[in-house]
């Protein structure tokens, strides 16, 4: 059964749910774009988990999102270390100078867009991010308090809310989303809550997981967020993992410092070309007759070895062979031959 994830307005001590309700659109502004400009009340204000598949444009789509979760919200000044990151990692960790440039960024202009935490469960005096990691790092580093709206959210609501906030600004790379949806699987949530998350289908959403789980943790770690590759090239390199010793020879070559001291994109081009050279190499070894015919290939992929027959060189040759399978089982079992 479908289960609908509600965000309501608050109310103030002096004020019904009604007439929170009522407070005029002209009164609404748009606190996480950091604009003055009044917004038109959603006619579904409530349903965070709504779909988004209507709604192209990627400011769009980040609108609505952080309309419906911060609406009618106070911003609310917090100290950095009364806040923890979200229980559920969703990127992996930025370059250094990446976190500078966020950091000047910052330093120059200040922080427009407010951060969205929730009181922490275990501990009330702390607070959890569910949006907002890379603003509450560069308080940290800056020294400086963070603005944020504080909302009570359910573990279920926090990771809607976090991945869709990603979703909305097509912000984390198509390897983060996988290793996030995996991460929500592994803690139980249903594949309803985490569709919402991520705003992807049933079928978009078992191609992600299925990737984050074949492809060995210190290889996504090693490799990182590699921004320029997609499901395609990660696909391929899922399915280069899966031919035998790649898996050792990938997690050796991850290892060396050379490998690490690339760019995250150089290191996902350089691990693919390295595995698909080691794959190619298992070409076929024609197998010749006493009479000189090439009658057949012989392959070898790890543990598997593979016969071609050509009919234009030896005619039925593979029809032959392939009825006396059964006699040359027996045979093979009556010989015992070493393992």
């Amino acid at each position: 059964m479908a289960r609908k994830i509600s965000f309501d307005l608050p109310t103030t001590a002096d004020q019904t749910p009604q007439e929170a309700a009522a407070i005029s659109p002209a009164n609404r502004v748009r606190p996480l774009l950091g604009l003055d400009r009044p917004i038109k009340q959603s006619s579904a204000l409530g349903a965070i988990s709504q779909s988004l598949g209507g709604i192209s444009e990627k400011v769009k789509r980040a609108e609505e999102i952080e309309q419906k979760l911060i609406e009618g919200q106070v911003i609310v000044e917090l100290d950095p270390a009364l806040i923890d990151n979200s229980f559920i990692p969703d990127r992996m960790e930025a370059t250094e100078e990446q976190n500078a440039a966020f950091r000047e960024l910052i330093r120059d202009h200040g922080q427009n867009v407010p951060i969205l935490v929730r009181p922490k469960p275990s501990d009330t005096e702390r607070y959890e991010v569910a949006f907002g990691h890379r603003r509450l790092r560069a308080a940290r580093d800056l020294g400086i308090k963070v603005r944020a709206v504080v909302r009570s959210l359910t573990d279920e609501q926090l990771v809607i809310a976090q991945g869709q906030e990603n979703s909305g600004r097509t912000d984390l790379t198509f390897i983060e989303r996988a290793r996030f949806a995996a991460r929500l699987e592994d803690r139980k949530f249903s594949r309803e809550i985490i569709m919402a998350s991520l705003n992807v289908d049933k079928a978009a959403l078992s191609r992600l997981i299925s990737i984050a789980t074949r492809v060995p943790a210190a290889v996504i770690d090693a490799i990182g967020p590699a921004p320029a590759f997609g499901r395609v090239r990660w696909q391929e390199l899922t399915d280069l993992l899966e031919h035998e010793d790649n898996r050792t020879r990938a997690i050796d070559m991850v290892k060396a410092p050379s490998f690490r001291a690339l760019e995250t994109d150089k290191r996902f081009e350089t691990l693919a070309a390295g595995l698909r050279e080691k794959t190619s190499r298992a070409r076929a070894e024609t197998w010749a007759a006493k009479d000189g015919t090439h009658a057949a290939k012989v392959s070898r992929a790890g543990k598997k070895l593979t016969l071609t027959f050509d009919d234009r060189v030896a005619p039925k040759f593979g029809d032959f062979v392939r009825k006396r399978l059964q006699t040359l089982y027996d045979e093979f079992k009556a010989g015992d031959p070493p393992a």
